[in-house]
């Protein structure tokens, strides 16, 4: 699932019924998650924090920036916040199944259009700026709304998108693409707020000055600055790229604690930044006592840790996310400072609409299939067939790597897992997609027409409809296949007490695979194209011959070894 988030910060904190507004406007579109409402009065500004597909978040933004320029009158704010305009910034994070690039275009999509529809100058920033001096958020809002008509006179600032005239009542704003940024504490067994600076400084990419240590104290801050003939310090990197840190006492848990903020999660991990902590804080006999996450965090980062701390403790990773995401919160000690709630911290899981067949009881899901509906159907059948056969070879792939004896297959049955576990997954999305696709027909099918216009909209809708229903099932049995590929392997190669269960799978994936075959074609019958039809048919009968000879295969292994 496509995923982006939109951090807009809006020059108002002190007017509820105007905040609302903006709220409402971004709430109002389809496919919007309202994350989070962080009003300051003292800074007169808000921070809104909402989650969506690329579309969904491209039409709220604007809407948001829109409202905005209504209910805000710049000649009227003050605050203590820098800011250049009603909607000061806007930036787009991509967070799930969505590209650097395609972020990038939809911020430049959404600054084209306030700039041409609104008449609000846009200067574009971050990943999105189309000059490099012009990248950097404070560089921009230097001098603030109070400089701008200063500014938009000066060639060197002509907005990106906009008039370059000066638009009193909504100032300027900053769009662009940018990094998720994640704000993590991790604090120590001292009170010592120096201490933790001085870990901080180490793991930071700006490093610290170079000192002559003082053989008084073991805490390098006590050391004389070595500087440069021109008087300025020598400077030493730090570990970590795109990390800031700094050291703070915190009054509330009576503990030193390391502020961290990670600019970029994937080339400066979570988990490498607190094992390096850790070893930091030993080395001057300290002991570090937990962290915490500050905010939303994508599930990504956790996942990453996860598998991290696994492959130490030399775990098969090929488990469910869960597991993983249980295993990343005991080896951060995530819960030791705050309590940690994965569907309250994760942003998939905050927003995550669980399908209705998929998230029932097995009990409610048998009864709601026997009743006198069309759907659920064999084709929802079809996909848990399938995603049960993949969780029976995740279950011998786990089997096998974790026994002495197959010790020189961890790394093969790592990989199974990993594959094994996402196949299931997908497959047991498509349980809930089976259902969807079919009620589409119908919906397409009972749409009135009485019109040509009305007609002609009718059947592209039921054509597209139609091949909703075929590609769902369709994937259903290209998938079924890779589980039945992956259990041809296990069968000779995996625990041998577990040899029956590869069976088992290989009879529900040969039946996962048969059953979305015949809804492909059941389906195919509604397609006017012969020469369309009949390449699908094709297709699905290969599929179904592939299988059934890797299910032969395994079923006469399993046998021979049962039997042995």
């Amino acid at each position: 699932m496509k995923l982006v988030e939109c951090i807009p910060n809006f020059s108002e904190g002190r007017d509820a019924s105007k905040i609302k507004e903006i709220t409402d406007s971004i709430e109002s579109v389809d496919g919007i998650t309202l994350l989070d409402v962080d009003p300051g009065s003292d800074t007169n500004r808000t921070v809104v924090t909402f989650i969506g597909n690329p579309k969904a978040v491209e039409k709220a933004a604007f809407l948001a920036i829109k409202t905005a320029s209504r209910v805000i009158d710049m000649t009227q704010h003050e605050g203590a916040h820098s800011r250049i305009g009603a909607t000061d910034v806007c930036p787009f994070v991509p967070i799930n199944d969505f590209s650097d690039k395609d972020c990038i275009q939809l911020s430049k999509n959404v600054a084209k259009r306030v700039g041409n529809e609104l008449n609000i100058p846009i200067y574009l920033y971050e990943k999105s700026a189309k000059k490099q001096y012009r990248s950097s958020l404070p560089d921009i809002r230097k001098g603030e709304y109070e400089s701008l008509p200063e500014k938009l006179n000066d060639p060197k600032w002509k907005p990106d998108y906009g008039p370059k005239k000066f638009n009193a009542k909504t100032g300027a704003t900053i769009i662009g693409s940018r990094d998720f940024l994640i704000a993590y504490n991790i604090n120590l067994n001292t009170k010592d707020k120096r201490l933790a600076t001085d870990i901080a400084f180490e793991i930071r990419e700006s490093g610290r000055s170079k000192r002559i240590p003082n053989p008084k104290s073991s805490n390098l801050l006590d050391g004389q600055i070595v500087r440069n003939p021109d008087g300025s310090p020598v400077k030493i990197p730090g570990m970590f790229k795109d990390v800031k840190a700094v050291g703070w006492y915190i009054d509330t848990f009576k503990q030193a604690q390391i502020s961290i903020n990670f600019n970029n999660y994937k080339v400066s991990t979570i988990h490498d930044v607190f094992d390096a902590a850790c070893r930091l804080a030993e080395q001057r006999g300290l002991r570090v006592t937990g962290s915490e996450l500050v905010g939303l965090v994508p599930k990504e980062a956790l996942l990453m840790a996860g598998k991290h701390y696994l492959k130490k403790q030399n775990k098969s990773l090929g488990v469910p996310e869960d597991d993983i995401i249980d295993t990343a919160i005991m080896s951060l000690g995530l819960n030791d400072v705050v309590s940690f709630d994965s569907d309250q911290k994760i942003i998939e899981n905050v927003i995550r609409i669980k399908g209705e067949l998929s998230s029932s009881t097995l009990s409610d899901f048998v009864d709601e299939l026997s009743r006198n509906s069309f759907a659920p159907g064999g084709g929802s059948v079809s996909a848990l067939a399938g995603s049960l056969g993949a969780s029976l070879i995740s279950m011998v792939a786990n089997l096998t790597h974790d026994k002495k004896i197959f010790f020189d297959l961890k790394k093969e049955m790592n990989k199974v897992g990993l594959e094994i576990q996402s196949l299931k997954d997908d497959l047991l999305l498509l349980v809930d997609e089976d259902t969807k696709a079919y009620n589409q027909v119908l919906a397409a099918n009972r749409l009135s027409a009485s019109s040509e216009k009305e007609l002609r909209q009718k059947k592209k809708l039921i054509f597209e409809a139609n091949q909703y229903a075929i590609n769902v099932p369709f994937k259903v049995m290209s998938l079924s296949l890779k589980v039945l590929e992956l259990g041809k392997n296990l069968v000779t190669k995996g625990n041998p007490s577990s040899v029956s269960d590869v069976g088992v799978a290989s009879e529900v994936a040969l039946a996962a695979t048969r059953g979305a075959g015949m809804n492909v074609l059941i389906n195919l019958i509604n397609i006017e194209n012969s020469k369309d039809r009949a390449l699908k048919e094709k297709e699905v009968l290969e599929l179904i011959k592939k299988a059934e000879s890797i299910h032969q295969f395994i079923y006469k292994k399993t046998l021979k070894i049962i039997n042995k």
